[in-house]
């Protein structure tokens, strides 16, 4: 290379800027606003020219910049998931208990335990296993071609290849393969709402002068990778390539987020570690008993191997996970589908959901709600783009038609039924106003044959009106809709139904003034003129015009919406709407939804910016809505919720929610219309699109939870009573009335096939009405202690009694075989204690859930096999039972479940 060659490259890597797209980081680098220069000065600062780049410099360039594509974050690996599963206190606690047996040389125990571990653990990494690649989705953005100027010439590129200096084409159909100022700009939109949230296609323009501190959504004269250009053509020169565009900003932002452990698996561990010192403590004090009383170190060992069996609810981890399992399965039925187990419950924990505003509170399809036509206001009924609906109000028929015509001609929209329902092919609000057409008797397709074309001028930002010009019996004629602001200036008469009336000063200031009142309620807001005996098919002809009247469009809300943010309210759950929108139009929406309650109010991005943590943390507890807000901004907002112990459920579909989907407690993604990136950043996953399905599934939550509590209470109190069995028995010198082996049996079968149907128990009538719970409760408050501790003895009371009864005439084996079955048999009848609050003995009650009952059945029916199968009953260390000795078992058994039935029904009399 020659020494020319060389300092021209020096010089390269001194004067190129390293780029960047966002303001903040721009003021802590030094990189440039690009969106806030001059088209000719970020040329000259990128070393570029109009004409493009030559093959050459391209060359070197990327060599600098590397290629244009995302970096990428590695999916969880398979053995990361799996050694995941085995840092569970509860798991660590078994392997120490098998160790111990296998030291003792009890090899039939230790196997056993060991058995218990891998199937606990294969479940957990079965329903875990998912290949999480929050980024991976990233890699659907990347566009695969682009146009670019290259030596001059207009060329197709691999857009891999594009670097900051390239200028790039771009038009309609097309999707943007970089982040790009533009040098010039024909009629431009751009559909960014994937990025920025916004609901409308956004004008672009080369020429804006925009704020060096404007957001994402505000930067005109910028284009964006991945963003679809709606309309018009475009040059563009490229600032930015790969991680360094605001995709790969948000993908960067999104992949150093941290995943979190949600509410219940803290409260499980939280358990688990306490479990692990009280069968320590509990373990060491019998085992120091029995030394000091003289028995061997094997066998006081081996009561010390009882004692962790019977503290250890082996089943507890294998229950929970099936518990969620079986609610992942109730929430796909209701359209909810899962990615990350424990999800299923943090969404019954939530205390704010946050979420989109486009096409999650609303239908995400523009419609026409109101016409305005002689001063009077119609109403249109129906959402969305089925031309389902009417026209309700008093105004002339003539006047009403004329407008709609106006709006179904002045019109490059289409629409096109695929799969059942009706979606728009092109510009949204064309496309509404074809709907609009349709819903007034007319038909668009006719209406152009009988109005044929004959020019048109199209819409720009600088005129902010389009206008077609068709052949009639009078003559050429002018239809035009656009800003009304711009199309007022342009008219001389305003139509009534007396006939057109000429407009003076006073008469534009009234149509002015119903313009403000149509946009204060969030509608956007045409105007809808007509030109007479129009001379020649072009803009100067556009001039004297009629107005004939406004149409107003919003996003509506979508089905049930308002209904569901009223149920979870009623549930003690805000609703919190983060939106892209201006702040006017977040407002009235929010309004209009019920989102904003007592002194809740708004809060645009640009004052947001300006809070630090503290304050917006402060503030945060009385907004309802924000508006204008950048991916950054939805993170922050989600952050200053969790800093207040809020549980943050946040609902979203596009690039830009991914950070916050991923930060929140629990990321909800829409499933039709949501990106791959949101999906892939989320837990949950909205099949149906309908945020009531948020409310459903926020139902099973709270019921999961609920029925992991019962279940915990159930095998605590069940583990409580076998500890203090054997406690007891030591203290006052009996014989240990049961070996390890029976106490695992115990723990793996009368245990867990009930526990199993407390897990699909129903959701309670109130689980809807009260309040969340607090995010800090710990699972074992002191009066659920307290029930395990008087069913736990009530339950240890009974076996001890039968144990010490038949001792008394018969081989301490067969007096603990007593003992097992009563123990057995009690604590499945104490199945009926742990479901719902109220009796379970009257039939309807009882059989509300007949998976409980076919447990109890179920566990009857093992013990009888465990005494009466002769090579189970040899390994079990029991024997057969006469009849006096079953009277005495079912007897004392049914003791705890009798006792727990009459406390429920005084208590429900209270």
């Amino acid at each position: 290379m020659s020494r020319k060659a060389g300092s021209r490259r020096r010089r390269g890597r001194r004067t190129l800027p390293r780029v960047s797209a966002s303001p903040a980081i721009e003021r802590d680098t030094g990189v440039p606003a690009w969106h806030a220069l001059p088209a000719g000065e970020v040329l000259a600062r990128l070393e570029a020219s109009a004409a493009g780049l030559t093959t050459a410099e391209s060359a070197r360039r990327r060599e600098r910049y590397g290629p244009n594509l995302l970096r990428l974050t590695p999916p969880t690996s398979a053995w990361t998931i799996l050694l995941a599963q085995l840092r569970s206190v509860v798991i660590a606690l078994l392997a120490a208990a098998t160790i111990v047996a296998w030291v003792t040389g009890d090899r039939a125990d230790a196997a056993a335990i060991g058995i218990v571990i891998v199937i606990n653990t294969a479940i957990g990494f079965a329903t875990e296993l998912r290949a999480r690649r929050a980024m991976e989705a990233l890699r659907g953005l990347e566009v695969p071609r682009a146009t670019a100027l290259r030596d001059g010439h207009v060329a197709e590129v691999d857009a891999r290849a594009l670097v900051p200096g390239d200028v790039v084409v771009v038009e309609a159909g097309q999707r943007v393969p970089a982040d790009a100022r533009l040098l010039d700009a024909a009629e431009l939109r751009t559909d960014e709402a994937a990025l920025t949230g916004e609901s409308l296609p956004v004008e672009k323009d080369a020429a804006d002068d925009v704020a060096e501190d404007a957001s994402v959504a505000d930067r005109r004269t910028m284009l964006y990778q991945a963003t679809a250009v709606v309309a018009g053509a475009a040059r563009a020169v490229v600032v930015a390539t790969g991680e360094h565009t605001e995709v790969g900003r948000i993908g960067a932002m999104t992949s150093a987020i941290a995943e979190e452990r949600t509410p219940l698996e803290r409260r499980l561990d939280a358990l688990g570690k306490r479990l692990v010192w009280v069968t320590l403590a509990v373990g060491a004090l019998v085992v120091a008993l029995d030394v000091l009383r003289g028995v061997s170190m094997d066998r006081a060992l081996e009561t010390g191997l009882a004692l962790a069996v019977a503290a250890v609810p082996e089943g507890l981890p294998a229950v929970a996970t099936i518990a969620l399992a079986v609610g992942v399965a109730r929430m796909a039925r209701r359209k909810a589908l899962v990615r990350r187990l424990p999800a299923v419950e943090t969404l019954g924990s939530a205390t704010v959901v946050c979420t989109d505003k486009t096409g999650t509170l609303t239908a995400g399809e523009m419609t026409v709600t109101r016409l305005v036509v002689d001063g009077r206001e119609i109403a249109v009924t129906g959402a969305g783009y089925e031309p389902d609906g009417r026209l309700d109000g008093d105004a002339p028929p003539g006047l009403v038609e004329e407008a709609l015509r106006i709006g179904a001609l002045a019109n490059r929209a289409g629409l096109t039924r695929r799969d059942g329902r009706w979606t728009a092919v092109g510009d949204p609000t064309e496309a509404a106003l074809l709907v609009a057409a349709r819903k007034g008797g007319l038909d668009p397709v006719r209406l152009r044959a009988e109005w044929p074309e004959r020019g048109n001028v199209p819409f720009s930002s600088e005129r902010k009106w389009m206008a077609t010009f068709h052949d009639t019996p009078n003559g050429l004629v002018a239809l035009v809709k656009g800003a009304p602001a711009r199309l007022i200036e342009r008219c001389a008469r305003v139509a009534t139904a007396a006939g057109d009336v000429p407009l003076d000063a006073a008469g534009r200031e009234r149509l002015l003034a119903q313009n403000h009142d149509l946009a204060g309620r969030g509608l956007r807001v045409l105007a809808l003129a007509r030109g007479d005996a129009v001379a020649t098919p072009d803009e100067e002809s556009v001039r004297d015009l009629t107005l004939v009247g406004f149409v107003g469009m919003t996003d509506p809300p979508a089905a049930e919406v308002p209904e569901t943010i009223g149920r979870l309210r009623g549930a003690g759950i805000r609703t919190v709407m983060i939106t892209g929108d201006q702040q006017l139009t977040a407002a009235a929406v929010a309004r209009e939804l019920g989102v904003l309650a007592g002194d809740e109010t708004t809060l645009d991005g640009r004052e947001l910016t300006r809070l630090d943590a503290a304050a917006l943390g402060e503030r945060i507890a009385h907004v309802g809505a924000f508006s204008r807000v950048s991916p950054e901004d939805k993170l922050r907002i989600v952050t200053a919720l969790q800093s207040r112990g809020e549980v943050v459920a946040m609902l979203g579909d596009g690039v830009n929610d991914a950070a916050a989907l991923r930060k929140a407690d629990v990321g909800v993604a829409m499933g039709g219309r949501g990106t791959d990136v949101a999906k892939e950043a989320s837990a949950v996953v909205l099949q149906d699109d309908r945020f009531a399905t948020v409310a459903a599934a926020v139902e099973e939550g709270r019921a999961i939870y609920d029925n992991i509590r019962k279940f915990v209470f159930y095998l605590f109190s069940c583990n409580v009573a076998e500890v203090l069995v054997l406690v007891l028995a030591g203290i006052v010198g009996l014989p240990q009335p049961l070996t390890p082996l029976q106490l695992l049996w115990l723990n793996l079968v009368t245990d867990t096939f009930p526990a199993l149907a407390l897990a699909v128990e129903p959701a309670g009538t109130d689980v809807m009405s009260r309040p969340p719970r607090d995010p800090r409760a710990e699972l074992l408050t002191g009066s659920f202690l307290r029930r395990v501790g008087a069913y736990g003895g009530l339950i240890t009371a009974v076996t001890l009694a039968a144990f010490v009864a038949a001792i008394a005439g018969a081989h301490p084996a067969h007096a603990g075989t007593v003992a097992f079955m009563t123990l057995a048999l009690a604590q499945a009848f104490h199945l009926g204690n742990a479901r719902s609050s109220g009796p379970v003995v009257a039939p309807s009650a009882a059989f509300r859930n007949p998976w409980a009952v076919a447990a109890v059945a179920l566990v009857v029916v093992l013990q009888l096999l465990a005494v009466h199968v002769a090579p189970l009953a040899e390994r079990l260390g029991v024997q057969p039972l006469d009849t006096r000795e079953w009277v005495l078992v079912i007897g004392l058994a049914a003791v705890p479940a009798v006792v727990g039935q009459g406390v429920k029904l005084v208590s429900g009399r209270r």
